[in-house]
């Protein structure tokens, strides 16, 4: 029997109507026998959403502050679905426990977890589908880190006895019973990790967007939707901050080999975007998948005559930024020079003694510091077929008379990055995307 895993965004599960609308989705298909479901998100612009009204009253409580208000709010949220959707759901029963945890001993994640847990028993009993607790079987290690394997073994075992069922998303625990969650918006990783567990045919990822995007909206008008993208294309674009999936989510379903579609609850006829381990083809047709970019980074700037017959130079150098807890970006580098990309937010608490250590163990002729500089990439993996796309990309940057601080591309040849000034960043996103917009 062919097996679907969908999981569904607080948007799509913020109200009794988008309750009704995800329903009918789940119907359309027989195959859809596994549903995650986040927390009721925001209904319109003003409203807030439960995790945040769930983090506020931990925040009170905490503090020996008055929660009673907010935890009403939370209970007419869940008591509001429940009626429109005709359900006898006790959820002033659900809030009283949730009220003693707070009154007792308050833990941050266990209160987070909530609106999962009470969204997705309304889905369940609304759908007339088995409901599982992820706190029976997610896994997390003793230091917070999400055990896998054990995950794995123990999740097919706890749904191989449940034809169609609805996990809670983003929350799991320790062996001993203690709530953990993942990141924001980590129901992601709840449906990649089910659908793994189940061996499933495709992962359905249902959120407020018809698919992922080939820029950023809010600085190039009515870029493309992104029909087909690989697990490594994706990675790359996600780094760059332009995917609609939790970056986590890709590694379950990746070893697996399970395809992934982000879809739209509210225009379900759009196909989204299909995510899978390779494009259709022995050479992809499309030569660029899309174009992404982040602000807020730093170069460190070393010359030093001969420092190619330096052995451990650049060890050394990572070695420094590593003793602060400052990874690296970037590294590009030429016979006499080397720069170091890195966040400036994560240099700033220890920029002095970093270059202090720098002067003192590499001594340089020249140090310095770069900031307010933006990273913008080019990802496909059909430019390594393709003759010239970085002429195209180069050029109009020189065109827009921007300046670009670097280049940089993967030995896979799957993306070019190139830094600009923070100043340039906009126009420069929007002269490569209409330089490579044949490409896409």
């Amino acid at each position: 029997m062919k097996t679907i895993v969908v999981k569904f965004g607080g948007s799509s599960l913020a109200s009794a109507g988008q309750f009704q609308k995800v329903a009918d989705i789940i119907r359309a298909e027989t195959a859809r026998r596994y549903v995650v479901a986040s927390a009721p998100g925001k209904r319109d612009s003003a409203d807030t959403k439960v995790t945040d009204l769930l983090y506020r009253c931990y925040d009170l409580a905490s503090a020996k502050q008055d929660f009673a208000p907010v935890l009403a709010q939370i209970e007419s949220r869940f008591a509001d679905i429940a009626e429109g959707l005709g359900l006898s759901f006790d959820v002033s029963g659900e809030i009283a426990v949730i009220r003693k945890h707070l009154e007792q001993n308050p833990q941050r994640d266990y209160m987070a977890s909530r609106g999962e847990y009470l969204n997705s028993k309304l889905l369940a009993a609304f759908l007339g589908y088995d409901f599982l607790d992820p706190a029976q079987a997610v896994r997390f290690f003793p230091d917070g880190a999400f055990d896998s394997e054990t995950t794995n073994e123990t999740l097919a075992a706890a749904l191989s006895n449940s034809e169609r069922c609805v996990v809670a998303g983003f929350y799991g625990a320790f062996a001993d019973g203690t709530i953990h969650t993942f990141s924001r918006g980590g129901s992601d990783v709840t449906g990649a990790i089910v659908a793994r567990a189940v061996k499933a045919d495709l992962y359905e990822n249902w959120t407020d967007v018809s698919g992922m995007l080939s820029a950023d909206p809010r600085i190039v008008e009515n870029p493309r939707t992104i029909a087909q993208i690989t697990y490594k294309e994706l990675r790359e674009l996600s780094y760059m901050g332009a995917s609609v999936l939790h970056e986590d989510a890709v590694f379950p379903v990746q070893k697996a080999n399970i395809p992934i579609n982000i879809r739209n609850t509210n225009r379900p006829a759009d196909p989204g975007t299909m995510i899978m381990p390779a494009l259709p083809g022995k050479r992809a047709t499309r030569k660029v998948t899309g174009v992404a970019g982040h602000t807020g980074f730093s170069s460190i700037l070393i010359d030093k005559a001969m420092m190619n017959g330096e052995i451990g130079f650049g060890a050394k150098l990572l070695t420094i930024l590593a003793r602060h807890g400052v990874s690296f970006e970037h590294c590009p580098s030429g016979i006499d020079t080397m720069s170091i990309i890195v966040s400036t937010a994560s240099l700033a608490p220890s920029r002095d003694a970093i270059l202090a250590e720098i002067e003192a163990e590499l001594q340089p002729d020249h140090l310095s510091v770069e900031d307010h500089l933006a990273l913008i990439a080019v990802v496909g993996q059909g430019m390594i077929y393709s003759k010239g796309v970085a002429a195209s990309i180069f050029g109009a940057i020189a065109d827009a008379n921007i300046n670009i601080r670097m280049i940089d591309q993967g030995s896979s040849e799957l993306n070019i990055i190139v830094a600009v000034q923070e100043a340039d960043y906009e126009n420069a996103i929007r002269s490569i995307y209409h330089a490579v917009e044949n490409r896409l």
